[in-house]
């Protein structure tokens, strides 16, 4: 009777020591689960992310891009990250509309568009991408200061700013003005007026037409986008009711102008605020604050080869005065009549870093934001006003010039292959 007592004890004693190992062998492998789905996506992420780079990079070496030094490189990787802040924001909404801000080294202005953008309504349901041309870190550590939405930045990795000692920066047999290619033994073809290139002012163009390219079909985030793009610049203010009265042009597009290319939220003369009217606008395509889907980019991108051999370095002037004429009918755009975006800037994309105060009064911008501007203001029932025969580049302009050298109208062209070699060849792997 003792024995069978101190048997069943044991019994106990057992399945009760089994129980506590089970439970600690469930708890370890849960742990290790646990690790696993913590850590491993972020590192499979991240050599994925490494093993595209190191095709894009191969790609780009088969298209004879300039040889990338190794900041250019970590600029590359940087354009992979993915966006930040969604932990603040884990989801966009369904029918968000991507926001592009391109800038410079204009830190003073980069200040103001992004306290503007901070207010508008509807900001943390969207994804806000920077383009950097080249790296400047004060731009940058504004940037990374944002907090009202997701964020992801990029950097021109072909950008001269990046390149100080070789194209497409400044090498040292790089002919300058005015100089005879022939009789000074050094590398570059002028322009039309026979001025030689300034990579300060051509790397404008060269940054818009990269950051199209990328944003349209380099990023993994935007490359799948079918619908409307913003873009806006270092120099624009944006007023709270911006993207609201967007989403409604974009809706409304399609009905009150279906031969509309863009929708804009200013006009296209930078220096009015619109005709404060009961109806809609249709116009010249303005370049502040503009918005165009992906089949308006697939018109521009087979426009590549016009684009990149216009001689002008503006990239909006080359847009207005060949471009967009050979699409064969009038590019209009759709608007309120009143302004939500205005440019603000007083010198040149070049200037003023450095210098304080050197670009805006008093180191300030006073924008006056009446309660009408806070809120959508665009009515679906209004009709539109066209703006017939406008004022524009007459046939036969041929452009402002500084855009005349072959190394440069190559690399734009090179732009809008790298991408489209790249995804051919991901789609014709992923055949096989």
């Amino acid at each position: 009777m003792a024995n069978c007592k101190k048997l069943r004890l044991k019994d106990a004693a057992l399945k009760r020591l089994l129980s506590v190992v089970v439970v600690t062998l469930l708890g370890v492998l849960l742990l290790i689960v646990s690790l696993r789905t913590n850590t491993t996506p972020g590192l499979s992420e991240l050599n994925e992310d490494l093993s595209e780079i190191t095709d894009i990079q191969s790609f780009s070496e088969k298209l004879n891009l300039p040889k990338q030094n190794e900041f250019s490189i970590r600029l590359a990787k940087q354009n992979q990250m993915p966006p930040r802040n969604r932990d603040l924001y884990p989801k966009l909404a369904k029918d968000h509309i991507t926001i592009v801000l391109y800038v410079h080294n204009r830190p003073q202005y980069l200040q103001v568009v992004v306290k503007s953008l901070s207010k508008v309504v509807g900001i943390s349901e969207t994804l806000l991408i920077v383009s950097h041309d080249g790296y400047f870190e004060e731009m940058n550590k504004i940037v990374e200061g944002i907090k009202f939405c997701q964020v992801k930045q990029i950097f021109a990795p072909y950008s001269p700013h990046v390149f100080p000692d070789s194209f497409p920066g400044v090498s040292s047999n790089d002919c300058k003005e005015k100089d005879d290619a022939g009789k000074k033994h050094c590398v570059g073809s002028p322009d039309q007026y026979g001025n030689h290139r300034s990579p300060r002012i051509v790397s404008l163009k060269h940054h818009w037409w990269w950051m199209m390219n990328t944003v349209w079909d380099g990023l993994k985030e935007t490359r799948g986008h079918n619908g409307h793009i913003l873009f806006i610049e270092e120099d624009h203010f944006i007023y709270p009711n911006a993207y609201r009265n967007l989403q409604l042009l974009v809706s409304l597009k399609p009905i009150k102008c279906p031969d509309c290319y863009a929708a804009n939220l200013a006009p296209c003369d930078v220096n009015l605020r619109g005709e404060g009217w009961d109806s809609l606008i249709a116009e010249r395509m303005g370049n502040v604050g503009y918005a165009f889907n992906r089949t308006v980019w697939r018109k521009i991108h087979r426009k590549a080869k016009e684009f990149c051999f216009f001689d002008d370095y503006n990239w909006d002037i080359t847009m207005w005065a060949t471009v967009y004429p050979s699409f064969g009918s009038p590019v209009y755009t759709l608007r309120g009549p009143r302004t939500s975006a205005v440019h603000f800037g007083k010198c040149g994309l070049h200037q003023g870093q450095g210098q304080t105060n050197a670009c805006i009064d008093n180191g300030s911008v006073n924008m006056q934001v009446d309660d009408i501007d806070k809120v959508a203001n665009i009515r679906s029932e209004w009709g539109v006003h066209v703006y017939d025969n406008q004022p524009g580049y007459k046939a036969g302009f041929k452009g402002w010039g500084g855009w005349g050298d072959d190394r440069d109208r190559q690399l734009c062209l090179n732009f809008a292959q790298m991408y489209h070699s790249y995804n051919t060849s991901l789609s014709a792997v992923t055949m096989s």
